[in-house]
């Protein structure tokens, strides 16, 4: 498996991303960069001043050039790795989100069988890993079925608001804020 390289989705979440950062007066905050793959998260927060910042993939050739990239980065299957006790003031998560098909079964793409799989589970996990007033940055893919993520997210308690999206060919993405 290969890094994965940022694209329409990547840029979309990076744009938001920096203007989100741009209103946080507090640079120390703590931020996870979950699936971070090729660092694009990860370096718009430290290009905004941000420097307490962990990334987690699954892939370790991307935990590799996340630390030659000079980030903290470790492996991790969402938050399997993520010690039970360490709290984030944000999350950042750009997630896989296609619903698997014959043609790409990929864990950098699908988000299983129905493509919203991965995203609940990483909401449900989340939890547990917000400090008090944290935030998560998620993006969405029309074809991940967003309505049944926010239907689960309100299950878990979460608010949800939607900060920014774009329309494409095939699909639209949204980048939306979820919170306790």
């Amino acid at each position: 498996m290969q890094i994965y390289q940022p694209a329409e989705d990547s840029y979309l979440m990076s744009e938001t991303l920096n203007k989100y950062l741009s209103k946080i007066k507090y640079k120390n905050i703590k931020i996870l960069d979950m699936g971070s793959g090729s660092g694009i998260q990860a370096k718009t927060c430290r290009e905004s001043g941000f420097n307490n910042i962990l990334t987690a993939d699954i892939t370790a050739e991307a935990v590799k050039f996340l630390k030659f990239k000079g980030f903290n980065a470790i492996k991790s299957d969402l938050f399997s790795n993520i010690n039970k006790k360490q709290k984030f003031n944000l999350i950042i998560f750009n997630p896989p989100y296609l619903p698997e098909n014959k043609y790409d079964k990929e864990k950098d793409t699908t988000a299983g069988k129905k493509g919203y799989e991965i995203i609940v589970m990483s909401l449900k996990q989340a939890k547990s890993h917000l400090e008090k007033n944290g935030k998560i940055l998620l993006l969405i893919s029309s074809l991940s079925k967003p309505d049944i993520i926010r239907k689960q997210a309100k299950k878990f308690g979460y608010k949800i608001k939607l900060l920014n999206q774009t329309n494409l060919f095939f699909e639209k993405l949204f980048v939306y804020e979820f919170f306790l």
